[in-house]
């Protein structure tokens, strides 16, 4: 069993030293711009966004033999789940005054692609040990 959790302790560890490093590289610039350090929505976003990708990887690892030939749709459809996050719990905050900044989109965007990177790489080395 040991084996098996490894592949996700080692996704889990990787996904918070990237998300925690984004995170104050992220704020330290909107602080140094004389922005509010953590404004809009910016600590949701990393959590929303850190849950959702440990959830999808998790659950793809899982699951990775009896979706073998849909685990490529499946990770495509996790991204638009973080999507429908967004439209969801976001973008009403940030098209309240009828425009989405680029400090807002920022506040999204940086740690979805973080993420993003993070489980493309391991859904990479997980698809490649199935082979």
């Amino acid at each position: 069993m040991k084996t098996r959790l490894y592949p996700i302790v080692q996704f889990l560890l990787f996904l918070s030293a990237l998300l925690t490093l984004s995170f104050l590289i992220h704020t330290y610039v909107w602080a140094s711009m004389g922005l509010l350090k953590y404004g809009n929505l910016i600590v949701k976003s990393y959590l929303v966004n850190a849950f959702l990708a440990a959830a999808i990887y998790i659950l793809l690892y899982i699951f990775q033999k009896r979706l073998k030939n849909q685990i490529g749709f499946l990770f495509m459809g996790g991204s638009f789940l973080k999507f429908i996050f967004f439209f969801i719990i976001f973008y009403p905050v940030y098209s309240a005054d009828d425009t989405m900044d680029k400090v807002e989109f920022s506040a999204f965007f940086v740690p979805y692609a973080a993420s993003l990177i993070i489980e493309t790489v391991f859904m990479a080395k997980m698809l490649k040990k199935m082979d």
